[in-house]
């Protein structure tokens, strides 16, 4: 049995459907039981476990052959990730106690970087929860294809994709969640010793030149990339209503000069096999 935590993101959804599909079982780890009666309706068992609460985890994660691990998104942490830090240190305790056979965790690109940025989140959950005594897989995802879903409505209206990835011809890993799931699945099942690191990105790299390019194919009109000036990103963010959008900011900063990158390199990384084509006209069909 496989115990997946954010099950009702894309991620964890995906993953699930591949098991599934596979004949496996599954226990579906979530907040709000309400959420739980869907996948209940596709016949996993459901545990009720709040990220924090380490008695509830540590029940959901036992007699687990595996667990996914997903750190909760938190794109406007406060200064220090204290959030973040006690969702890591409850997982940790958990897992100890539970002891899985093996454990996946999502992370991210540049999880390794050392400058101060947004996913250094990530890169704490991989010192902390790296220490475990049992096999631990890091799968550290790309750019999220699906992220473009926000651009849809000004591409569509404006014929605009306002990118904070710069400069515009410079191409950006990304991926699509359907084959972070699929990857993930393999790797539950998958047998190895210590502490594992697979990075992951699509079959090629795309610009923001080139997503214009892709929207505008998809929906049928001219869209062309504009850079958000750099003075200007401190505004938008707050004006969205985020409090602390400097981590945010330096994330961007990591992924514009690469210093947010692939720690083996790119002749290292697998390889999904989903094209942001795909993605953008699913989004499109779903969006309409």
């Amino acid at each position: 049995m496989y115990a997946i935590t954010g099950i009702t993101g894309q991620v964890g959804g995906q993953l699930a459907h591949v098991l599934l599909h596979g004949g496996h079982a599954v226990r579906a780890v979530v907040r709000d039981a309400a959420k739980g009666t869907p996948w209940a309706a596709l016949g996993c068992d459901v545990a009720v476990a709040d990220a924090l609460d380490v008695a509830a985890m540590t029940r959901a994660f036992s007699g687990a052959d595996g667990v996914f691990i997903l750190l909760p998104p938190n794109f406007d942490p406060s200064p220090g990730f204290p959030e973040s830090d006690a969702i890591i240190a409850a997982f940790d305790a958990a897992l100890r106690a539970s002891a899985p056979n093996k454990i996946v965790c999502l992370s991210t690109i540049g999880a390794q970087a050392v400058e101060a940025n947004l996913l250094q989140q990530l890169g704490r959950m991989e010192s902390v929860l790296g220490r475990l005594p049992m096999p631990v897989a890091f799968l550290r995802a790309a750019w999220f294809m699906e992220n473009f879903v926000w651009d849809l409505a000004s591409a569509r209206d404006q014929g605009v994709l306002a990118s904070y990835l710069q400069p515009l011809e410079q191409p950006q890993p990304m991926i699509a969640t359907a084959d972070i799931g699929r990857v993930a699945a393999e790797l539950l099942q998958q047998t190895w010793s210590g502490v594992r690191i697979v990075e992951l990105e699509g079959p090629r790299r795309y610009a923001p030149l080139d997503v214009a390019a892709a929207l505008a194919a998809v929906l049928d009109r001219p869209v062309r990339a504009e850079a958000v000036p750099r003075a200007a990103w401190e505004a938008n963010f707050i004006a969205q209503g985020m409090q602390h959008p400097l981590p945010r900011m330096q994330m961007l900063d990591g992924f514009n000069a690469g210093w947010i990158r692939f720690e083996a390199g790119p002749q290292n990384t697998r390889k999904g096999a989903t094209t942001l084509d795909t993605v953008l006209a699913d989004l499109a069909r779903r969006s309409a």
